[in-house]
């Protein structure tokens, strides 16, 4: 059922003309943001079930016995217990509250599929720089031609107000990550039978969108860069890669470069974007589908849905603790549901239709867009007959030493195929993503500084 509000903004959106650069919300709009909406541009109130709370700020400081940037979690809502799990048996009940991928999984794993339902808490945050580039943005980003990007905006969602379908993407794409991430994790292609294997890299990134001293000006069309080398298995230990991601895809394709240690030598990287398949996901995972969604919006048309009560992964400490196993996690058809948590949250929901004569393997895929974070939770794809294939989902929670909510785990499943792909497993290492190093300069994402840091 869709809130008063978001019919007053379908209502609004109707009513504005249709052009490729959009422009932003009035001051009296974004007067909102600093009254009855968060400054991410949610709902500040709760709903009237009482069943989503009001925000009032977020989580912000760790719980007791975390041991500082980089150390595994602590879960701040460890002694809650479900208040009731939705399964194949009671799946009707609930069915108003799940997207059609979520019951999808339901139907294809009706034994073992299982949503275990706890307390709401609305826990997403972030810094006050990024709340105060936000307000800017708010009357200043826009799009540019196409919707291939954005302009005049800081690190901070651009439009937290949005009048399309495509803006609300952009929130998602452009959306709060830290500014330099270290991490160490594995991913895995899950098998019918529960069969995995292993591929283990060290990863960094920089976001320069985020960095706190920057500006658009100093952005150019680079959003972000992504080094990663592969650690395990030996079979793969030593491959290296360099993204440089651009913010108009279709002005700029993003680049990308590959280090193979057995020629020694750095090799421009092959068209890496929309439906091409990402190896070390067994196939189950296309380009765009990494971090629930990326890349050019420019081959589907996107439409601002409305918003709707969807029980959504969120706070999931659980599933990335240290205390869980990577084979007592790792389950045929989905992870192991006695270490996931759900809650039920209003989400943005955004579809897009695959544009006549644009070519992908998905002719339509639906976002669904967490409120407060504006992170892709659920992601429900479908192939070209028109029939639900995938379904994405992102185990939010939040990493309250930055303060965010971003992703614990993310997994792609194929309905047909009965396998999924999961990413950025780190139970079984020392620790988890570290946002506390110095960030580096633009030089140590480089095509050299692959080749430099590989030969190490």
């Amino acid at each position: 059922m869709y809130k008063k509000s978001s019919l007053i903004a379908l209502a609004t959106l109707a009513a504005l003309a249709v052009t490729d650069a959009r422009a932003a919300v009035s001051a009296d709009q974004a007067a909102q943001l600093k009254s009855s909406l968060t400054p991410m541009g949610a709902e500040k109130a709760g709903n009237a079930a009482g069943s989503i709370p009001a925000w009032s700020g977020g989580l912000t400081s760790a719980p007791a016995g975390y041991k500082g940037p980089g150390a595994h979690h602590v879960d701040p809502y460890a002694g809650e217990k479900p208040k009731f799990v939705i399964t194949k048996a009671n799946l009707d009940q609930y069915k108003g509250n799940l997207t059609p991928g979520q019951i999808a999984l339901f139907n294809a794993y009706p034994d073992t599929y299982q949503m275990p339902v706890y307390e709401t808490h609305r826990s997403g945050s972030a810094p006050q720089w990024i709340y105060d580039n936000i307000y800017k943005n708010a009357t200043s980003a826009k799009l540019v031609e196409g919707g291939n990007g954005f302009s005049d905006a800081y690190g901070g969602v651009p439009f937290p107000i949005p009048q399309s379908g495509v803006e609300a993407v952009w929130n998602h794409i452009a959306r709060y990550r830290g500014t330099y991430i270290v991490r160490r994790s594995s991913q895995a292609g899950v098998q019918r039978n529960g069969a995995y294997s292993l591929v283990t890299s060290q990863d960094e990134a920089l976001f320069r969108f985020y960095d706190p001293k920057g500006s658009f000006e100093k952005l150019g069309n680079t959003m972000f860069y992504y080094m990663t080398f592969t650690t395990a298995p030996a079979r793969l230990a030593g491959n290296g890669a360099l993204v440089q991601e651009t913010l108009d895809q279709v002005k700029e394709p993003r680049q990308a470069w590959g280090y193979n240690p057995g020629q020694r030598r750095v090799r421009r990287a092959p068209t890496l974007a929309y439906d091409t398949p990402i190896e070390d996901s067994d196939g189950l995972r296309t380009a765009d589908d990494t971090d629930m969604y990326n890349g050019a919006p420019d081959r589907y048309d996107w439409t601002l849905v409305g918003k709707k009560e969807i029980y959504i992964p969120y706070n999931n400490y659980q599933i990335t603790s240290p205390e869980v196993k990577y084979k007592d996690l790792l389950t045929p058809g989905h992870v192991n549901p006695k270490y996931t948590r759900y809650e039920l949250h209003r989400v943005w929901v955004v579809d897009g239709k695959l544009k006549p004569g644009a070519r992908h393997i998905y002719s339509r895929r639906t976002l669904y867009l967490d409120e407060d974070s504006w992170g892709a939770a659920v992601v429900d794809q479908y192939d070209g007959r028109g029939e639900l294939w995938r379904v994405s989902l992102a185990y939010l929670k939040s990493f309250y030493e930055q303060p965010m909510v971003w992703t614990a785990l993310d997994t792609f499943h194929d309905l047909q195929a009965h396998r999924y792909s999961i990413q950025w497993l780190d139970n079984e290492e020392p620790g988890t993503a570290d946002f506390s190093q110095p960030a580096p300069d633009d030089s140590n994402f480089s095509p050299s500084a692959l080749r430099r840091k590989a030969s190490r």
